[in-house]
């Protein structure tokens, strides 16, 4: 089955990774997923967040995140969330990209500091949340890595990379990385998080209308496998390689 952009069912979208692109955060890239756009900025704060200074955990440090959606990332313009309060849906975003960064970290390390992670979807065309992870990754990597050149910690925090994609069924045929019309006609609607090593962080997976097969199970997620492993290798280029800019055909 050929896909309305052309791609096959087991292809990613085009993915750029653009680093350093806010100024003044301590770790910041766009990342984009075909039309799919979000800058993911790190910042680094001197002191413990509040529920850990409560129950006096001390020598260990965190990871957070928030994630919002601009008012027009969407074909419509929609309310922001600091006048309508946060949503279930952004807050089931934002702990899912807590929790996986959380998993790539040491957090002894970090020491009594917190990392603050921020996602902003400036155009959404699918696949927002699998993007944040992706890109929110090498700004916390940016970030550890200032905190080491300018002496703040001992040890480098970054155990593993950390990355995201979503799959799909639709028609019965499974698919990789869905956009937005895939995304609301598919049958199952599945985000993968795992680790560069191979382990999974998150599986979320719903059928919409027909319950889906242990098979058709097995193959979305090779798919996403197949998917997240592209997507460590872009990481791990732009990483390793110190370049500002990557695209996921050079991986």
């Amino acid at each position: 089955m050929v896909r309305e952009d052309g791609r096959t069912p087991d292809e990613l979208r085009p993915v750029t990774i653009k680093r350093h692109y806010i100024k003044h955060a301590e770790g910041s890239v766009l990342v984009a997923t075909g039309d799919t756009r979000v800058i993911c900025t790190a910042s680094v704060i001197d002191q413990q967040p509040r529920f850990m200074r409560d129950q006096r955990i001390r020598k260990k440090g965190w990871v957070t995140a928030e994630y919002s959606m601009l008012p027009r990332s969407t074909s419509e313009r929609m309310q922001r969330e600091t006048s309508r309060g946060v949503g279930g849906r952004t807050q089931e975003i934002q702990r899912l990209i807590g929790r996986s960064l959380r998993a790539a970290v040491d957090l002894r390390a970090l020491e009594e500091r917190t990392v603050w992670v921020d996602c902003d979807v400036i155009q959404a065309d699918g696949g927002t949340r699998t993007a944040a992870i992706t890109g929110a990754f090498i700004a916390l990597w940016d970030a550890c890595q200032g905190l080491i050149k300018r002496k703040r910690i001992k040890n480098f925090p970054i155990i593993d990379n950390i990355a995201a994609t979503s799959v799909g069924l639709i028609d019965g045929q499974p698919m990789l990385d869905l956009c937005y019309t895939e995304d609301s006609t598919a049958d199952v609607d599945m985000n993968i998080v795992m680790t560069g090593s191979g382990k999974f962080i998150e599986i979320q997976g719903t059928a919409e209308e027909k319950p889906f097969s242990r098979t058709e199970y097995d193959q979305m997620l090779d798919l996403a496998v197949g998917g997240i492993q592209q997507l460590v290798r872009l990481q791990n280029r732009i990483m390793l390689e110190n370049l500002d800019e990557a695209h996921i055909g050079d991986a």
